[in-house]
């Protein structure tokens, strides 16, 4: 019992300290949603005013839009491009170490110069891909500069920078699936699809879990890969929540407001996260 005392008060400086690091620039946030400031001029009180502006306006619905449509298509994709790789390598006796060396490269890279590197790249008149196409007779489009490709190609950039994630995940959780089911469904005569439906799948759900929980949240700040790429545009096609929040406060300097996208696209991802530990909940009482 006093043991546990003396860790209390080893561990309580460290609590404290990651406490006010998270919650004084949440209680900011929330302060400043509530005020009228732009720069150079003096902080005015208007109460949920800049909440009514975001909402009765379309860059905001039109920006959730565009993040939840990114989300889930980027997780989606990588996730079985990544459950895919890893099934195919985890069948490989000889180089399956270096091929997943190789495979986690493109995670070493920021998003920034992913971003910057794929911009050359998809250049429709300088860029390597059009270039490509134009090999086999096929026009190449302008991929970040028309509204029916931007996104799509925003998309197929994480999906090439972090399926890697999603595979290493995956490839380490099927080499720890134990041998002894496999080996079961292999003597009661189980094809390979009936073995990944009713044994690997089931193991591997856990994972699967995590994974596509850790996508999410990651996608749905998405930000780096827009701000390189597109800036948004065109016609704000791929515009997300982030990337509206430093376009109000940095480029139209109202941060009141840019408070306010943030607070409100908060209190969404905290709802979406409520209702899943209930449903996970209600699973797991189930079970």
């Amino acid at each position: 019992m006093r043991r546990d005392k003396h860790i209390r008060w080893l561990i309580a400086p460290a609590l404290l300290l990651l406490a006010a690091g998270t919650l004084y620039p949440v209680i900011y946030a929330g302060y400043l949603s509530l005020l009228q400031w732009n720069w150079g001029s003096e902080a005015k009180f208007v109460g949920l005013r800049n909440f009514v502006r975001i909402l009765s306006g379309s860059g905001f619905p039109k920006a959730l839009f565009n993040t939840f449509y990114f989300a889930v298509f980027a997780v989606v994709i990588e996730t079985l491009l990544g459950l895919g790789l890893a099934l195919a390598i985890n069948r490989i006796r000889i180089g399956a170490g270096l091929i997943r060396t190789l495979m986690i490269l493109p995670l070493m890279v920021s998003g920034i110069a992913v971003s910057l590197i794929w911009k050359v790249m998809l250049d429709p008149t300088l860029g390597i891909v059009n270039y490509l196409l134009s090999l086999v007779g096929i026009p190449g489009p302008a991929w970040l500069g028309t509204v029916p490709t931007a996104m799509p190609s925003i998309i197929m950039i994480d999906t090439w920078w972090q399926t890697a994630f999603t595979f290493i995940i995956l490839s380490s959780a099927l080499k720890s699936l134990p041998a002894e089911p496999f080996e079961a469904a292999r003597l009661e005569g189980a094809t390979p699809f009936q073995t990944f439906r009713y044994v690997t799948l089931p193991m591997l759900k856990p994972v699967l879990i995590t994974v596509i929980i850790f996508r999410t949240i990651d996608t749905l700040k998405v930000f780096d890969i827009i701000f390189g790429t597109t800036g948004g545009g065109p016609l704000r096609a791929t515009e997300s929540v982030q990337m509206l929040a430093y376009q109000t406060a940095f480029k139209s300097y109202r941060f009141g407001e840019s408070a306010a996208i943030a607070v409100v696209f908060s209190l969404i991802i905290l709802t979406l996260c409520i209702l899943y530990l209930m449903i996970d909940t209600d699973d797991g009482e189930k079970a």
